[in-house]
């Protein structure tokens, strides 16, 4: 089942089945967030719910996605309580492009590079036993709900940034219970968007890097992850010509962890088991463009599909125009 929120006409929100191009919208819920607070109340599987209560209003996708109508497939209406994560060197391929940017000479265990360590690291002990611990994945933070963008917007690379690409990825999506437990409502493709030549001047400065806008969207996969998830992901110019373009693979199959070892390591916090919350949890990926020398310019699109999530997530790229303003001392 794949879910999609969007305003309709009179600019009120909506949640639909997404089949082929019809919306069917589930009727007594006007988001994804109310919708799973319903389940996770009556103890019901959301797919059961929402096929439950589908009623007979229907849209078209491709009306409400040209209208620019479409919601991410989860959010919360107070921004501050979505938090916006991630983990990386997770994929199966992802240490060559991370191991290049900071690499030290030599190849023993003594001068690989920290990237390269932690992937070995996942390699070895990211897939445990059921009921075991594995190691814990590198995490990152991105920001809270006001950094998520849906399909059809701009993705803004602030005026201080030295680079914006993107990261075509799968993210977990999340609920936190009224007694303190996450629940997984399903997956969403998204595009993780990075600054990687800041981070290339120095690993410590990935912090910095990940503060940036994201993509999620358009659907949400309700239910179960393939183990092999596979997309494609574009860089489409100003004209309209495809500039770059890219196969990756996802899912468990070509991952170093397991999902449910990086869901342990997130949410193995308090502070990320507070009732009522959201989380946004990116998994990693292995397929980048800036591998291969690309920079994206202002007002080209990135393009990431996967049949998997349904329609494709586009974010174009634009300039944010930051204002610096002193600290005042009180």
């Amino acid at each position: 089942m794949l879910l999609v929120q969007f305003t309709n006409e009179a600019g009120a929100r909506r949640v639909a089945v997404l089949e082929q191009d019809q919306l069917r919208v589930v009727d007594g819920y006007a988001s994804t967030y109310a919708l799973a607070q319903q389940a996770i109340a009556g103890k019901t599987r959301l797919a059961e719910l929402a096929s439950a209560a589908i009623g007979a209003e229907t849209h078209s996708y491709e009306a409400v996605a040209s209208a620019g109508r479409l919601l991410a497939p989860l959010d919360h209406l107070d921004a501050a309580h979505c938090y916006v994560t991630g983990t990386g060197l997770t994929h199966l391929g992802s240490a060559d492009t991370r191991d290049a940017m900071h690499k030290k000479i030599g190849g023993d265990v003594e001068t690989l590079s920290d990237s390269m360590k932690m992937f070995r690291m996942g390699v070895e002990g990211g897939k445990p036993t059921a009921g075991a611990r594995g190691v814990q994945p590198e995490w990152f933070y991105k920001g809270d709900g006001s950094v998520v963008r849906a399909s059809g917007q701009p993705l803004q690379m602030p005026e201080f940034a030295l680079d914006g690409g993107e990261e075509p990825e799968i993210a977990g999506l999340y609920l936190i219970g009224d007694d303190g437990q996450p629940h997984r409502l399903g997956y969403a493709i998204g595009n993780e968007f990075s600054d990687h030549v800041t981070e290339r001047q120095n690993y410590l400065y990935l912090a910095h890097s990940k503060l940036r806008n994201c993509g999620l969207g358009p659907a949400l996969l309700v239910g179960e992850l393939p183990a092999h998830v596979a997309g494609t992901s574009r860089i489409i110019a100003a004209d309209g010509a495809v500039r770059w373009e890219k196969a990756f693979v996802s899912g468990e199959q070509n991952m170093s962890h397991s999902i449910a070892n990086l869901e342990y390591h997130h949410f193995k916090y308090g502070l990320f088991n507070r009732a009522g919350d959201v989380h946004i949890h990116f998994f990693g990926t292995a397929t980048l463009s800036v591998a291969d020398n690309i920079t994206v310019l202002a007002g080209e699109t990135f393009e990431i599909e996967s049949p998997v999530f349904g329609p494709a997530l586009r974010n174009r790229l634009d300039r944010q125009q930051s204002t610096f303003t002193k600290v005042n001392a009180l």
